[in-house]
């Protein structure tokens, strides 16, 4: 049944638009920050370091695929993403769930914003 849901996953990546892909890391990077934010605070250590970890890597994701010369707000977005690795990572060595939740109160509002626009008329 894994293998299924392994399977099914991966095509929904393959053969998603840009903007869904998008669309699908940022979901993924606030299930991750409330997921760690709880583990933190629950005293779980291996679970917190595991789901900050991966919030690290997609906002790594997220500033190297960030052209920054594609629009105006780019730097801008880059240099929230370079604070945000940075504050997770600061997180996750103090185990500090308050910069956790920091990071995910910046993050919804984008994500509400980049779903907005990926599922406005064209």
């Amino acid at each position: 049944m894994s293998n299924l849901r392994d399977r099914y996953l991966q095509d929904s990546i393959n053969t998603a638009s840009p903007a869904k892909l998008l669309m699908m890391l940022y979901d993924r990077l606030v299930l991750d920050l409330m997921q760690g934010e709880e583990a933190l605070r629950g005293g779980d250590r291996e679970s917190a370091n595991n789901r900050i970890g991966h919030a690290q890597e997609i906002v790594m994701e997220l500033h190297a695929s960030l052209k920054l010369d594609a629009w105006d707000g780019a730097p801008g977005l880059a240099n929230l993403y370079s604070f945000m690795l940075t504050e997770l990572i600061g997180a996750n060595v103090k185990q500090d769930a308050d910069r956790v939740a920091g990071c995910r109160k910046l993050v919804e509002p984008l994500r509400d914003a980049w779903r907005e626009a990926a599922l406005a008329p064209a």
